[in-house]
């Protein structure tokens, strides 16, 4: 054990160090980035939906092209540069506010103050800075993992990224654990404090970088621009797997509710006093737990056949966050419903990730021709692409329709008769879910009996 341990290299341990502190920065943001761009710079919630959905789909569709820039100019100077675009990218989203006129806001005979523009065309300034984290973050997701698989050796490479994930997890946990804390003690203005603390650890992150990342594996492919596009190409003229992306798209766009629906959602409804930071935490704990007994439970099955489980799973977690607002009896230990149907049903979540997320990239890249699994893995990210903008953009016409925002209404009885309807929310997308799940057994059924036949008709 200790000789296997050995032989990672200090790059390894280097850009997994990196990785985890870039993690704890960007989910200190995310978690709450609708948050921000509505309560404290004044956009409607359609508006602070689709801006955080193309900011999370950019973030996962540049990669294909920055991971090939980053092949030309190395991995360490393309790791300064990521982590400079986006120590700079956090510090400007913590500064920006602070350069716009404060307001008071009525909100059913309660002020508050808040920054922010709504008459005015200067808060969507904020969405060439966050382009600036989208580039940053898009660099950090094509080369940590590449570091991890140049840095390891066929025997020790699983060992590699068994520690990465978990890394990268630890960041995730730690990041959304700041943020419940920080509201309780200064309100809205946390989410100032939450860039201020992301730009930080970037730039902890890029000195680690510059004194310890020294790797002999630095030269990469050099594939071109226009090989990308051919790997695109390919995959696009590939119907198995556009079909898969497509299906496994509703999964995340349910997935990506944590982000996009769940932190107004439960504020609106269980309260302020609400910790959306550590309700978003359940998922990643869940996951960490749970992922290597899942996929040890399923080693036997096909990889199709465990992620329809998974997919059943998807509408059930729906269904259970969409009960939090139909009980109407006090809970022991003075939970809120909507709080602990919104567990449950992220704990439900995570299991569903558990069975589809491994399985997902492992039938991906059994489908890459020979010597093209990276290039096909780096486009597997298409379904979280889409379900960005598709989720996001749902989130915001559904919140906007069903659980409206409070400060929007004269009095308070008003906003509960608008809002009473607010489970709705997860109907629509237990909907969705369900769809997903009964395709994804359709396309496991298809694909599988054409795969028997190609066997059968292979000539010995």
């Amino acid at each position: 054990m200790e000789k296997e341990k050995a032989t990672f290299s200090k790059a390894f341990w280097t850009a997994n160090i990196s990785e985890t502190l870039e993690r704890m920065a960007f989910y200190a943001m995310f978690v709450v980035i609708t948050l921000y761009l509505s309560n404290t710079l004044g956009f409607n919630d359609i508006q602070a939906s689709m801006i955080s959905g193309v900011f999370s789909a950019g973030l996962y569709f540049l990669p294909m092209f920055t991971g090939a820039y980053a092949d030309k100019i190395g991995y360490r100077r393309s790791l300064l540069v990521a982590f400079l675009l986006l120590a700079i990218g956090y510090l400007l989203m913590a500064l920006f506010p602070l350069l716009l006129q404060q307001k008071e806001l009525v909100a059913y005979g309660q002020k508050t103050i808040f920054y922010g523009l709504e008459e005015s065309s200067l808060r969507w300034l904020i969405i060439p800075i966050m382009i600036i984290i989208m580039l940053g973050g898009s660099f950090i997701k094509s080369i940590i993992s590449a570091s991890v698989a140049r840095e390891t050796t066929t025997e020790n490479r699983a060992r590699g990224y068994s520690i990465y994930y978990m890394l990268v997890n630890i960041g995730s946990f730690s990041g959304k654990s700041i943020i419940d804390p920080l509201r309780n003690v200064i309100g809205d203005k946390a989410y100032l404090a939450i860039n201020f603390f992301s730009a930080t650890l970037c730039v902890g992150a890029m000195l680690a970088i510059y004194f310890f990342y020294r790797s002999v594996n630095a030269t990469g492919d050099n594939k071109s621009t226009r090989e990308v596009w051919q790997g695109l190409l390919k995959v696009c003229c590939n119907g198995r797997l556009m079909m898969l992306i497509l299906i496994v798209t509703g999964f995340w766009m349910v997935q990506q509710q944590l982000y996009a629906t769940m932190p107004k959602y439960v504020i609106r409804m269980a309260g302020e006093g609400a910790k959306p930071g550590w309700i978003a935490n359940v998922n990643p704990l869940v996951v960490v737990l749970c992922v290597n007994f899942v996929t040890r439970l399923m080693a036997k099955k096909s990889a199709p056949i465990s992620m329809a489980i998974g997919m059943f799973l998807i509408p059930l977690s729906a269904m259970t966050m969409a009960c939090g607002n139909l009980i109407h009896t006090d809970l022991p230990f003075s939970i809120h419903p909507i709080t602990l149907m919104l567990v449950l049903g992220i704990v439900i979540q995570a299991l569903a990730e558990c069975f589809i997320s491994p399985r997902y990239l492992e039938y991906f890249s059994l489908q890459a021709p020979k010597g093209q699994e990276a290039l096909y893995l780096g486009f597997s990210n298409l379904d979280s692409f889409l379900s960005s903008i598709l989720g996001f953009g749902l989130s915001g016409i559904l919140l906007t329709k069903f659980c409206p925002d409070p400060a929007t209404f004269a009095t308070h009885e008003e906003w509960l008769a608008a809002s009473s309807h607010a489970h709705y929310i997860w109907f629509c997308f237990a909907a969705i879910g369900l769809v997903s799940a009964f395709a994804l057994l359709i396309f496991a059924r298809v694909t599988a009996k054409k795969d028997k036949q190609q066997v059968t008709n292979t000539p010995s």
